[in-house]
């Protein structure tokens, strides 16, 4: 393992060396990093009367949250400073002093506890945004819509597929992602999504937050815009590039109005004869006084019994948390994306499961062989995926405590070498627990189905611990 991690470590430098003089320098983002606030009595003043220097030393200092103990808790970890840092480089060296300006003070002679302290710490700094278990199951579980073997009606084809688009037009929607706004990218997706799926299938796009401005005075207005542009219906080109017109990014989101409204749409289309699949994209947190989850879970709850899937785009900590908790209350899959190919990869997902339904709709569903090569794929990119996180993350926290020791006097060598211990037992923990999520999950693509299923979310879906 540990040869393999070297060489792995000795490529990304090769890889990346040449790209130094390039390297971003973008705000460094450590999103909700604890702060060691200093206490005080009741007059304001310190009570042991600290000199200014060590008020100085002390405000700010970065304290992170315990080591994870299994994948979800590790998942839920805020993320910090995810790209690759150079030290070799002067950019790279100023971004690591800015980030690591606020570790606490180990220079003197530091306990054991206090080195784990200043780990953990440092963990937060360069923490990658790791994806659950529980992602990846639930997108599997997806893949796997019309297997024989999937006893839960939902997941079972019915003979009308019926797909419903629900896309955020808030003013934010009108952000660049590179040369083009997050709608115009939406857009893009969308409709080559739709333009893919079988001529059989029926689609729906309906759009929110569209109304008013993100002005306060038009709270109101923006909150009560929801609107069905293309009623559920099969795709007619030109209808449909027509009802994409009215995507316009403007006011605030009211992401449970939607879901409410989606639902009324959806009302004649009974899960009894229907499968239907809502895709909610979403790029923040609902902005109104409305109940998202709660709403997500009346629709996933109703008679037309819909598999929700959520695609967060370039949404911040806050919003992907309650994103996650749509998703969840829904048993669908959330997916994180930042640019308009991730979007279209996971509308995608949606296309191979038409694909599956138009073949079972042509009477070939006696002889119709569920390939697992689509989970297979799954399962390698998402491994590969977290992987290559932890990596960085390895590589990023190592160089840094070398460059702290070398050009800092940050620590002795003791300390030093008790960090890159930790650090390496650490993540090789890590990569345990993915290798031995990615054996269960290829079990999980070589049993029945069911069994397997349930298996994979009483392991990794309680909160058994596996202590690092």
């Amino acid at each position: 393992m540990h040869k393999r991690i070297s060489i792995l470590f000795i490529l990304i430098l090769i890889l990346l060396a040449g790209c130094s003089s390039n390297e971003s320098t973008n705000e460094p983002m450590m999103e909700e990093q604890q702060v060691a606030e200093e206490t005080v009595n009741g007059d304001g003043q310190n009570p042991a009367e600290p000199t200014n220097d060590e008020v100085k030393n002390n405000e700010n200092v970065i304290v992170g949250p315990s080591l994870p103990t299994n994948l979800e808790e590790l998942a839920d970890l805020p993320s910090g400073y995810i790209e690759y840092v150079n030290t070799a480089s002067e950019d790279g060296r100023k971004i690591v002093d800015e980030l690591t300006e606020n570790l606490p003070d180990i220079s003197g002679n530091p306990t054991n506890e206090e080195l784990d302290q200043y780990f953990e710490a440092i963990l937060s700094v360069f923490q990658q945004d790791y994806t659950g278990a529980g992602d990846i199951i639930d997108k599997v579980k997806f893949q796997s819509i019309g297997s024989p073997e999937i006893e839960d009606s939902r997941y079972q084809f019915k003979e009308n597929l019926n797909v419903m688009v629900i896309l955020d037009a808030s003013g934010s929607m009108a952000n660049y992602e590179g040369n083009v706004t997050r709608m115009e990218a939406a857009k893009n997706a969308i409709h080559k999504f739709v333009k893919a799926l079988p001529n059989e299938a029926n689609v729906g796009l309906l759009i929110y937050g569209h109304e008013g401005t993100g002005e306060v005075g038009d709270q109101a207005l923006s909150c009560k815009s929801s609107e069905l542009i293309y009623p559920i219906s099969q795709y007619e080109e030109a209808s449909f590039n027509e009802a994409l017109k009215k995507a316009t990014p403007a006011g605030w989101t009211p992401i449970g109005l939607a879901l409410k409204e989606a639902q009324k749409d959806l009302a004649a289309f009974k899960g009894e004869t229907n499968t239907n699949i809502v895709y909610l994209v979403s790029d923040g947190i609902s902005t109104c006084e409305d109940d998202p989850v709660g709403t997500a879970k009346s629709l996933y709850d109703s008679d037309i019994t819909p598999i929700v899937n959520v695609i967060g785009f370039n949404v911040d900590q806050e919003g992907q948390k309650q994103l996650q908790d749509i998703a969840a209350v829904t048993e669908g899959t959330f997916q994180h994306v930042t640019d308009a190919q991730g979007l279209e990869k996971q509308l995608n997902e949606a296309n191979k499961v038409a694909g599956k339904w138009k073949q079972w709709k042509s009477s070939q569903a006696d002889n119709l062989a569920f390939n697992k090569v689509d989970n297979w794929l799954e399962i390698f990119t998402y491994h590969g995926g977290e992987f290559g996180k932890w990596v960085v993350e390895s590589l990023a926290i190592e160089l840094t405590l070398t460059y702290l020791y070398q050009h800092h006097d940050a620590m002795s060598e003791e300390s030093h070498d008790y960090l890159q211990k930790k650090n390496s037992e650490y993540h090789n923990w890590v990569e345990e627990q993915y290798d031995r999520l990615r054996a269960d999950l290829e079990a999980m693509n070589e049993m029945n189905y069911e069994e397997t299923v349930k298996q994979l979310e009483e392991k990794y879906l309680t909160n058994t611990s596996n202590t690092p």
